[in-house]
């Protein structure tokens, strides 16, 4: 991605946008644990308003991608955070995923957390699984026909995980 991409936290204003990006991918049904159905109210309530923090992509005046960063478990697991990142399609493939993984990981670090998780990185989604490999997560577990693919059937998923301080405690 060139210099002049940005990210910045999202506004309310940004939903029609984010919207736009979020809604293909989650009526596809083929990445995410999301209700293909769910409305769009709700989902801005999950993408905009749960999360610690909701951030977008922008680059020349349109937002390309969008990421939020939410606390993985509460207690004493309340240090480990979770990521959720969409880019558009006409903006795949150009670095956006990965300017705003490693965009994550400050942010994340600056809310004070100290490990990052993904919880469910779908087997059939290997370019995710490319990108955290090279953004330096671990595969930490599988689960065996954990999700239900509209085109291909019961597919596994990845447990993957990344400490973010320098030294663990």
């Amino acid at each position: 991605m060139g210099a002049d991409l940005i990210i910045r936290k999202a506004r309310a204003g940004d939903w029609p946008a984010l919207w736009s990006i979020l809604q293909p991918v989650i009526r596809a049904g083929e990445t995410y644990a999301i209700d293909p159905a769910l409305p769009e109210e709700a989902a801005r309530a999950m993408w905009m308003e749960a999360p610690a923090a909701t951030y977008l992509a922008e680059q020349g005046g349109d937002i390309l991608g969008t990421y939020y960063i939410k606390t993985n478990a509460a207690g004493g697991g309340a240090h480990v955070c979770n990521c959720g990142y969409m880019v558009g399609e006409a903006a795949r493939g150009r670095g956006v995923a990965g300017a705003m993984c490693a965009h994550s990981q400050e942010a994340a670090r600056a809310l004070g957390y100290r490990a990052m998780q993904f919880n469910m990185v779908l087997c059939s989604n290997t370019g995710a699984i490319r990108l955290w490999e090279k953004m330096g997560y671990d595969t930490v577990g599988r689960l065996p026909r954990v999700f239900a693919h509209p085109s291909e059937g019961l597919v596994d998923a990845l447990v993957m995980y990344k400490w973010l301080e320098d030294t663990p405690a």
